[in-house]
């Protein structure tokens, strides 16, 4: 007896859709569950904008601050602060959705990018802009930990991947966004104050819009308030699924329950098959970072003006594409998550990046010859990067680390792997102009193949394919990974959801 033989009356697993096909959720099937999924983007598309607004900003604020333009360093720090908030956004993140759900910590997140937003247009000098650059991180790292499990949550198996990939799509449309506000003001007075600015107004329709929404389902149950959570429940599935959904989200609250009681965030990781799944997200995380998305978004402008390119507004301009190719992959990556599955996507999508990482090596190392096809090749490896980044490693990271965790600790553990994520990017981001003025632009994006290389062994030894599994199948997925084979495991879980 396996896991899959047991597993066919769990609700929304393959086998019951197989069974009662009618019951099936399409994506755009339901325009409740499009709305909630659009409105918990928005943390999304703050951290899409702010990745994206600081690298044309950055351009103008050189020509503003003095002491900006003559420190490599100091260019670095303004960039990495907001990385640095992040971080520390991730790390009480997680916390704070276990705590105070996720409807809550959205909220706390729109209110704090809101004050920075407001801090760094209004900053006098460098100093109190990089002090709202770090209040900005820690709302995009609360969002960062809240919008995928908050999406998860609400979502049908058969269409979480692609759902959660909205979030990121809402990421790679901030980016693009932020290219056309940059230059949208790159004529006009206070250029970089009113690209920094204009990053609060969604933060606050965001606000607004989340006091009319609900609870995460999930996390209401947790929390013992059944008759919120089903009355969220019956605007997602119709009344057979419903009673199917809710008799097994009841059973696992007890389970939850007893576990809670007896298990403590301490000593969480003695349990294996959180370790196994930890490492699995917290790797992707990592990898994602290391493997170069951020040294081209934010850097993607200065990278240009690198290749040859040396007017501020045709580096934007060439910036603006790469990030329309972002938003335009993470489309695509929406639809093959689901279809294609996250560990096929994540290893297609790297043997693409490792292949115009050394596009880009290539071109850098030839910078020198004076020939302008050199620096043409390096925007074609910046854009073919884009292409095959954006549909896997975009996305992939990001939908594994909201579904590989048990329920009690989706939050905890979803808040430590942001927190990774954050913390590479960092190391990314406050790295990477020192490195390349050390080694060379060649050398170093030859390193980050090197790290895809690695990135690509890592996801085909340690991430199992979640497509289309339910949060119970995954969890059983682990323990089979963990401990081998355990039909009593599935055997329980087969019992618990036909009970009534």
């Amino acid at each position: 007896m396996t896991i899959t033989t047991i597993t066919h009356s769990i609700p929304g697993s393959s086998g019951y859709l197989d069974i009662y096909p009618e019951r099936k959720v399409s994506f755009f099937k339901n325009p409740y569950i499009i709305g909630l999924t659009s409105v918990a983007s928005i943390g999304g598309l703050l951290f899409g904008y702010d990745t994206g607004v600081i690298s044309g900003a950055l351009l103008y604020i050189k020509d503003d601050f003095e002491a900006v333009r003559h420190s490599n360093f100091l260019q670095e720090t303004i960039v990495s602060m907001a990385v640095a908030g992040a971080i520390v956004g991730a790390a009480v993140g997680g916390w704070i959705n276990d705590a105070y759900g996720r409807k809550k910590a959205t909220i706390i997140a729109d209110v704090i990018f809101t004050l920075g937003a407001i801090v760094m247009a209004t900053a006098p000098d460098p100093y109190v802009l990089i002090l709202g650059r770090v209040f900005v991180g820690l709302g995009v790292g609360i969002a960062s930990v809240t919008a995928p499990v908050y999406i998860a949550e609400l979502s049908p198996s058969e269409i979480r991947g692609a759902l959660v990939s909205t979030n990121v799509l809402m990421i790679t449309g901030g980016q693009f966004l932020s290219y056309l506000i940059n230059l949208a003001f790159t004529q006009v007075p206070g250029t970089w104050r009113w690209m920094l600015g204009v990053s609060g107004v969604p933060a606050v329709v965001q606000f607004f819009l989340m006091l009319l929404l609900p609870e995460s389902p999930r996390w209401l149950f947790m929390k013992n308030r059944e008759e919120e959570a089903i009355s969220v429940l019956a605007k997602i599935y119709d009344f057979a699924r419903l009673e199917d959904e809710v008799i097994l989200l009841t059973t696992h609250s007890e389970r939850d329950q007893q576990r809670r009681d007896n298990i403590r965030y301490r000593n969480v990781f003695k349990s294996k098959e959180i370790r196994l799944a930890f490492l699995a997200g917290a790797g992707l995380q990592a990898f994602q970072q290391f493997t170069g998305i951020n040294t081209v978004m934010y850097y993607s402008p200065t990278i240009v003006q690198m290749a040859g390119f040396h007017s501020n507004e045709l580096a934007l301009l060439l910036s603006l594409v790469v990030a329309g190719m972002n938003a335009a992959g993470t489309v695509l990556g929406i639809y093959l998550i689901d279809h294609a599955g996250r560990r096929k996507l994540a290893l297609f999508s790297l043997g693409g990046v490792i292949a115009s990482l050394i596009i880009l090596a290539l071109s850098f190392f030839n910078q020198s010859s004076g020939s302008g096809l050199y620096g043409w090749l390096a925007v074609l490896g910046l854009a073919l990067y884009i292409a095959f980044f954006s549909p896997g490693m975009g996305t992939v990271p990001w939908t594994v680390n909201s579904e590989v965790y048990p329920e009690e600790y989706r939050g905890m553990c979803g808040g430590m792997s942001a927190t990774v994520n954050w913390v590479s990017n960092l190391i990314v981001a406050q790295s990477f102009l020192s490195v390349a003025a050390a080694v060379g632009t060649g050398p170093t994006f030859l390193i980050i193949a090197i790290i895809a290389v690695l990135a690509f062994v890592f996801v085909l030894v340690y991430v199992p394919e979640t497509k289309g599994l339910t949060f119970d199948e995954v969890e059983l997925l682990w323990k089979q990974r963990a401990w081998g084979n355990n039909p009593e495991d599935a055997q329980s879980l087969f019992q618990n959801a036909n009970h009534s």
